[in-house]
């Protein structure tokens, strides 16, 4: 791998990266009204004012202390992407404030309907798209509420709560930990208000979800189980709506119990899993959650890498014929969880062929992925001319 570290550039060559293809001289020149003379000076390390400095910073939608290399960039966040969260910040810290700017809100179902498209894309793995739906639709529900009479806000209340929530999710799977902390507080707040019990679960398994990512595993596993024991329903009287809620809880639990290395936890999630799954039926969607049979078995077998089962897990590839049924960014992640499994049993030119259909089919859900650069890490040293195309696509290195 590179041994550079971001440090290791100067402020210019800092720039320069961070402008990236995307953003020519001119046009950079063009959104600091500074020269395209005072640009190159500043990419050459020439010559860089604290005021020139602050304008290509803001331009460039990153920290100042990035620029200066005190700390990286995100990974993989181009200059839409960082254009994106910044709005998306603002609207989660102006809506939570009581800050709205729409003035005539549009009624809750067309609101209804904005939300249901952004939880589609979102399960196409389209997270820009989804943070750039996400700040009208949290603003317009905001606004909305404030709109409803006394007595009839229960409603809107969730609706803000799932805004809120998506917010929270594409903050969370671009790095932006503080972010998806803050809006995940604000959905609690808000499904508290709706009286929504299934909203209420969905938010602490958001949280839960953002805790994962920031490490805290042990949080992550203990408002999982929680969560999941609030809502358990008895499978008798169960509607196919708290089942599918349910079920995406305990395969998060599973998968939280996983990284702890706890297999017996793990398997005993994995287990009630599939029986919500069998009893479900078939994949089923409900409050932006997706769950079913196709969901429990593909999951198991990111469980059972985790747990470094890696017989197991491809024993359950060679039992899985058809994920059509799972949505986009669902049949994406099993295909890269397939490929590590296949790159564990040694099986190179299999694992370069699932991951490189699999980057090449969403390369802009792939962008968000560390699992790609962990399977080429674990091919490394059988390096080819195919493995020098693939790392190239995800922009890693292979170790030769």
């Amino acid at each position: 791998m590179s041994m550079h570290q971001w440090s290791d550039y100067s402020t210019g060559e800092r720039i320069k990266a961070l402008r990236g293809t995307e953003i020519t001289q001119d046009a950079l020149a063009g959104m600091t009204g500074l020269s395209i003379a005072t640009i190159q000076a500043a990419e050459q390390d020439k010559r860089l004012s604290l005021p020139t400095l602050l304008k290509i910073t803001a331009a460039l939608g990153v920290d100042t202390a990035v620029t200066l290399g005190q700390q990286p960039p995100r990974r993989s966040l181009q200059q839409d992407d960082r254009a994106m969260l910044k709005n998306l910040s603002h609207a989660v810290h102006d809506t939570a404030a009581g800050i709205t700017h729409t003035t005539a809100p549009p009624p809750l179902t067309d609101l209804e309907k904005i939300e249901k498209r952004a939880w589609e894309l979102y399960w196409q793995g389209r997270y820009a798209e989804v943070g750039t739906i996400s700040v009208p639709l949290l603003r317009a529900a905001a606004a909305r509420l404030h709109a409803q009479p006394t007595g009839e806000q229960a409603r809107a209340w969730g609706l803000v709560a799932d805004a809120y929530r998506l917010c929270g999710y594409v903050a969370n799977l671009m790095g932006m930990r503080d972010l998806a902390y803050a809006a995940i507080g604000h959905a609690q707040q808000a499904a508290e208000r709706a009286g929504d019990g299934l909203r209420q679960a969905l938010v602490a398994s958001g949280r839960s979800w953002v805790y994962l990512r920031d490490a805290r595993l042990r949080d992550a596993l203990e408002l999982a189980e929680r969560s999941a024991t609030d809502i358990e329903p008895l499978f008798s009287k169960a509607t196919p709506e708290q089942l599918t809620v349910y079920g995406a809880h305990i395969n998060f639990a599973a998968v939280v119990a996983s990284r702890m290395g706890n297999a017996d936890r793990a398997s005993d999630y994995l287990s009630q899993s599939h029986a919500t799954g069998a009893r479900l039926g078939r994949e089923m969607r409900a409050h932006g959650t997706l769950f079913g049979p196709v969901t429990a078995t593909t999951q198991a077998v990111g469980v059972n890498l985790s747990l470094g089962q890696a017989g197991k897990a491809l024993a359950l590839v060679n039992s899985i014929h058809d994920v059509t049924s799972l949505s986009e960014a669902a049949q994406n992640r099993y295909q890269l969880d397939k490929a590590l499994a296949l790159a564990d049993a040694k099986m190179w030119d299999a694992s370069l062929d699932t991951l490189e259909a699999a980057v090449r089919a969403a390369p802009h859900w792939a962008r968000h992925q560390a699992l790609p650069q962990v399977i080429v890490s674990k091919i490394g040293r059988a390096s080819t001319v195919r493995l020098r195309r693939v790392a190239k696509l995800i922009g890693a290195n292979p170790i030769v």
